[in-house]
């Protein structure tokens, strides 16, 4: 586990973020808590693992947990339409665009809700509510006239207020037929207070956070405690609501809190319990699995390529649940649960590894770099079982060197280091570029260069409307993608539209062979005999890190084993004339590598 830390440090030297703090519990204890780094931003005042960070929307989970124990109390139902408890949401109407074909303008009509807006929408994002910086609708657009932008709120307004304010907009879904994050935790919030009678400051303080010995979670850093509040963001510092050293009465359930890593690894642990912890039961452990497994029905629609049935990830009531090991781009168990906060603090729980993590940055922008890393590094630090030395090895074993030259090259074992999930490689063929969905379209973001789409002349801005004469409309973002990939040198046709030309473009590519961005490699070489191996990715793979090469000790003509650390065991293996296989660990947690060159 120092690798995390090393690689935290390598971080915080480029500039990436000031200092981190990252704690992980495994088995119900404590394996790690570290800070690295500073907690300002001029890197004066080193940075301490009981650091406080503004934690953002790692509030909603917090918030949704509230919510639940009131439902087990019979204060609140979670079928119940919202309205129930907030009449001022009662009347929303829902904002439907449409574009004129001869003009060509959009126009925005409203139409009332098919059915009403429930408290399971709210803890689940499908109520209809939206934030208005994560769309380009009309509704989105009228969320940001609205006032609703957080550089206009007070920290001495209500969330009563911000609700009256809220009900006066449209929704922009029907409410239960697309998943879209949104405002839906704060409305929660304001219904806890309703439902228990008490400001959510006040519940959550005394039902949640004292009961749990969270001692410096809270909507606002008191003064003895500002020495340990980290700086944030420079862009943070324009929004007035987010100024945590001054008190306030606007308690944002989506995003107001401030925390430590040991504050949110007891709520973690809380829930790992199956909703206890050191004797005080917060939740029951049906209520857990209920927060914790999906709760989308399998046609919802979603705004977010990474969320819904069609996804490798789901949504529970308060929390992002992985469902699909084998497409997703992280390490971790299905059913795993988590979720992250703007400025890039992050958790997730693995209840098949009784493991939590947590790792609190504060970084500007494009904070999902970071989450990605602090997985695999997590994972690759759990063991797959030290066999030790094989003990079929009864001497030396010699192996032809023409045989020992064929397992030289360079092995990729994906985006994933962790032998507990079934990864899709990190090589394959594509056409490199960097595309995202908006507003239904699939828009070329940058070509990377030399690749297939920058050769072709492919430009950030182009909208990708056809593969090989079929439409991409309708698909998601993740089908799309997978279309553009495939075996390497196959063809490819793009029809594309572009901003100043008449009509559409047809474009001619190759795919070629795409090394995706935090990859494990393994770089193998044969000197004078013996095999030596080095990581050569981003990442470390098990016993292997970069600018360290070990020399294997071979157990027969194509088995060896690393001679100390772990006791890595390798096998290489080939089926017919396909490519080099590198299995590490051969076994039940077995990881394995493909050669690439």
């Amino acid at each position: 586990m120092a690798r995390i830390a090393a690689w935290q440090q390598s971080q915080v030297d480029a500039g990436a973020f000031s200092g981190a703090v990252a704690a992980i519990a495994r088995n119900g204890k404590v394996a790690y808590l570290r800070a690295v780094g500073f907690r300002d931003r001029a890197k004066t005042i080193p940075l301490q693992p009981d650091a406080i960070f503004w934690i953002a929307s790692m509030t909603k989970p917090v918030t949704s947990v509230a919510a639940m124990m009131l439902v087990e109390e019979g204060k609140l139902d979670l079928a119940a339409p919202v309205h129930r408890y907030l009449p001022e949401l009662k009347d929303m109407m829902v904002g439907v665009e449409t574009k004129d074909p001869v003009a060509g303008q959009s126009k925005l009509a409203l139409e009332p809700q098919k059915r009403p807006m429930t408290v399971e929408d709210l803890l689940r994002h499908t109520s209809g509510l939206v934030y208005f910086d994560h769309g380009n609708t009309a509704v989105h657009k009228l969320y940001r006239e609205s006032g609703l932008d957080p550089k206009s709120l007070a920290r001495d307004s209500t969330l009563k207020d911000f609700v009256s304010r809220l009900a006066r907009l449209p929704l922009a879904h029907q409410p239960g037929e697309v998943w879209e994050y949104g405002h839906s935790a704060d409305v929660l919030g304001r219904v806890v207070e309703v439902a228990s009678g008490q400001p959510l400051d006040q519940f959550l303080d005394n039902r949640l956070f004292k009961p749990l010995g969270m001692v410096d979670t809270g909507f606002w850093v008191p003064p003895e405690k500002l020495a340990r509040l980290v700086d944030p963001p420079i862009r943070a510092q324009i929004l007035p609501d987010r100024d945590v050293t001054k008190p306030t009465t606007l308690f944002s359930g989506g995003g107001g809190l401030v925390s430590t890593a040991p504050d949110y690894l007891r709520f973690c642990q809380m829930l790992l319990n199956d909703g206890e912890l050191d004797g005080v039961r917060i939740l029951s452990p049906a209520t857990v699995r209920r927060m914790t497994t999906n709760s989308l029905p399998p046609d919802i629609r979603s705004t977010s390529d990474g969320m819904g049935p069609r996804s490798d990830a789901t949504f529970g009531l308060g929390f992002g649940v992985r469902s699909d090991a084998a497409r997703s781009w992280v390490p971790g168990s299905v059913g795993s649960f988590t979720w992250s906060g703007v400025w890039g603090t992050y958790f997730w729980v693995d209840p098949a590894e009784q493991l939590i993590a947590i790792q609190l940055i504060h970084v500007a922008t494009k904070f999902d770099q970071f989450t990605r890393p602090f997985r695999n590094l997590t994972y690759g630090a759990l063991r797959a079982g030290d066999e030790g030395v094989p003990t079929s090895v009864t001497g030396p074993v010699t192996i032809d060197p023409t045989m020992l030259a064929g397992y030289e090259g360079t092995y990729t074992f994906g985006l994933s280091t962790s032998s507990r999930d079934k990864q899709a490689l990190g090589a394959l063929g594509g056409l490199g570029v960097d595309v995202a969905m908006e507003q239904g379209v699939v828009k070329v973001l940058s070509p990377i260069r030399g690749m297939p789409a920058a050769k072709a002349g492919i430009m950030a801005g182009d909208i990708i409307t056809h593969l090989d004469d079929a439409a991409i409309q309708g698909l998601s973002l993740n089908q799309a993608i997978e279309k553009m990939r495939g075996p390497v040198n196959t063809n490819v046709r793009l029809r594309i539209i572009r901003k100043g030309q008449d009509g559409p473009i047809e474009l001619p590519l190759v795919r070629a062979r795409i090394r995706l961005q935090g990859a494990a490699d393994l770089q193998i070489v044969n000197k004078d005999g013996h095999l030596l191996i080095e990581a050569s990715g981003d990442l470390p793979v098990l016993d292997f890190e970069k600018g360290a090469a070990i020399t294997v000790v071979p157990t027969s003509s194509n088995e060896f084993f690393v001679d100390g650390g772990d006791h890595t065991r390798l096998a290489f293996l080939r089926d017919g004339a396909g490519p080099m296989r590198l299995v590490l660990n051969p076994g039940p947690w077995q990881i394995t590598g493909q050669r690439i060159n």
